[in-house]
């Protein structure tokens, strides 16, 4: 007999996973008991959906949680947050339609980890580096110092800075790529941004790993505190599933 309950789905992953669930707790202010919906070779891993369910740092913080508690048993399919299902029937009926699809892509995800990297660029350094080595920035520095020039002249100079600026950090998240890049399987590119000039998510050999974070702290320390580059990782493979 199916439970006609809406149900939070955290994650898929196969029938053998040992879906160990004993005190974990998934989303809302009392969680409801994760338990499985099974097909025939799959499972997912689903709670009650509370009415509480928002996109809170406390709910989101418990949804890694439950996913990064189960792919340490194994690979899963980790959903994204706010997966909600009508009931069990809808679960089971996605598991065994696409059950050839998730099987093959969990096969393709064992002994894998996605590390996510961003960087940014301190601005006051990357400002005196402008400055360093172009004559023209120097010159129209000078002019407009204390509010002086003219409205072209200032026009001028935030183009130039804007342009170098992006040159730079268009070398640097080359650079970054150039240098992770054989070390993973795939990746997944998010646009640069104000923030972060590089955003990349990489999905690693789990023997592959400690080069991977070798490689990158030592690109770290070589831009020094001229670049923030965070790595966080191993992580279960959200951006690979």
């Amino acid at each position: 007999m199916s439970t006609r309950m809406s149900l939070y789905v955290y994650a898929i992953t196969k029938s053998s996973h040992p879906l160990d669930l004993a005190g974990i707790k998934g989303v809302g202010e009392s969680p409801a008991e994760l338990r499985t919906v099974r097909g025939d070779s799959l499972c997912a891993v689903v709670s009650e959906t509370p009415d509480d369910l928002a996109v809170s740092r406390r709910d989101l913080a418990a949804h890694q949680e439950v996913l990064g508690h189960l792919w340490g048993g194994g690979a899963v399919l980790p959903l994204s947050f706010g997966y909600v299902a009508s009931d069990e029937d809808a679960v089971r009926a996605v598991l065994e339609a696409r059950a050839e699809a998730f099987s093959q892509r969990l096969e393709e995800l064992t002994g894998r980890a996605e590390f996510n990297v961003k960087g940014t660029y301190d601005e006051d350094s990357v400002l005196r580096a402008v400055l360093q080595t172009s004559e023209q920035a120097r010159a129209l520095n000078e002019a407009t110092r204390d509010g002086g020039g003219t409205y072209d002249d200032r026009l001028a100079f935030g183009e130039l800075l804007a342009q170098e600026v992006q040159t730079r950090e268009n070398a640097l998240a080359t650079e970054v790529l150039a240098a992770l890049r054989p070390l993973a399987l795939a990746e997944k590119i998010a646009e640069p941004s104000q923030q972060y000039f590089v955003n990349v998510s990489f999905l690693v050999d789990e023997e592959r790993s400690k080069d991977f974070t070798r490689t990158a702290q030592e690109l770290a320390e070589r831009y020094g505190e001229d670049v923030d580059m965070r790595v966080r990782g191993p992580l279960p493979p959200y951006s690979f599933a």
